[in-house]
């Protein structure tokens, strides 16, 4: 059985990162979504191993000891970090795994993973994003600005990925995230793993 790829999607938020892998989920049983390790308190809703694994600080930071997590960082206090033993029996089993995770996280992985293939999702502009935050209604003005500061600031590192797809139309844009799957899947690599059997019984007729 062929294994499975590593992917990588990185947005700045408002982009429209989430939406688009949860459309692509639907669509695609050949993919999961890495579900991180946190320390924080587990929110009303959430539920262990869907969410997230939630764990202690202590045992986060023996994780990171002994180098089981493929990125990790704090954020507000709390630690959040993709485990190597999740993702690889994943791709062991012919799942794809996505990670969502940010343009450091990115760089985190791509070190240990230097195959791992990446996605950057761009807004159309930061106008576009700023409607795009403002329209949630969730953020006051001053945070909304912050986001803005960051935005440009994971954009600038866009030049560090395999991919970019641009979303300023949704269906669109969900097309174009499926053709780097599926391109990803026809490499000569992945397709001479999986169809193994098949060239072996053409190649030993030439022989003959």
């Amino acid at each position: 059985m062929a294994k499975g790829r590593l992917f990588i999607i990185s947005a700045p938020s408002g982009a429209g990162k989430t939406s688009l892998v949860a459309a692509l989920l639907k669509q695609d049983d050949q993919l999961k979504v890495s579900v991180s390790h946190t320390t924080r308190p587990m929110r009303p809703g959430e539920e262990n191993g869907v969410n997230y694994f939630f764990v202690s600080r202590e045992e986060f930071l023996e994780g990171v000891e002994k180098q089981g997590f493929l990125e990790h960082a704090e954020v507000f206090g709390n630690f959040y970090g993709t485990s190597q033993q999740w993702v690889d029996q994943a791709i062991e089993q012919g799942i794809d795994v996505i990670l969502e995770i940010d343009w450091q996280g990115a760089q985190q992985v791509r070190r240990l993973r230097p195959e791992a293939r990446s996605i950057f999702i761009l807004p159309p502009s930061l106008e576009a994003l700023k409607q795009r935050l403002e329209g949630r209604g969730q953020d006051a003005a001053d945070v909304i600005a912050r986001r803005l500061q960051e935005a440009a600031e994971e954009i600038s590192h866009y030049g560090e990925f395999n991919y970019l797809v641009v979303n300023d139309d949704f269906d669109q844009a969900l097309k174009d995230l499926q053709s780097i799957f599926c391109a990803e899947r026809l490499t000569l690599e992945a397709q001479s793993v999986r169809h193994a059997a098949q060239l072996s019984k053409m190649l030993s007729t030439v022989s003959e």
